[in-house]
């Protein structure tokens, strides 16, 4: 048991970061596409470098372990705000699903800033509090 619970911290901070990585180099690869979307949602298109660089960076955090508490709060509010904003169409079952996707997702950002990265992280060589 001690082997699963050593692993399972690194394993599902990828697990649950790699889709804003992956989101985000995406919204680099389809920039105006997004940007229209964003535009048509009512967010202004200028704020799409800035989205970028939250799911790409924050996510990147997430994986290393890095800051993972900080990353893990801003993550978990941008995933509330995402579906606050993108997913409130409630009679169209998708986007329900997509709501409450978001909804676990910052659920599980919740977990790490209140338990911290875990096994395996860069947050683990520092001696402060701020992991």
């Amino acid at each position: 048991m001690d082997k699963i619970q050593e692993f399972s911290a690194p394993i599902g901070r990828i697990m649950i970061a790699l889709i804003f990585v992956i989101s985000g180099v995406g919204k680099i690869t389809g920039y105006a596409g997004t940007q229209g979307y964003m535009e048509a949602m009512g967010v202004p298109g200028m704020l799409l470098p800035l989205v970028i660089l939250v799911e790409v960076v924050g996510g990147l955090a997430i994986i290393v372990g890095w800051k993972t508490r900080y990353a893990a709060f801003l993550l978990a509010g941008f995933s509330l705000l995402s579906a606050l904003i993108f997913h409130t169409n409630f009679g169209d079952q998708i986007q329900m699903i997509m709501f409450l996707k978001n909804l676990a997702i910052a659920g599980g950002f919740l977990f790490l800033v209140a338990h911290g990265a875990g096994t395996y992280a860069l947050d683990n060589r520092d001696t402060k509090d701020d992991k």
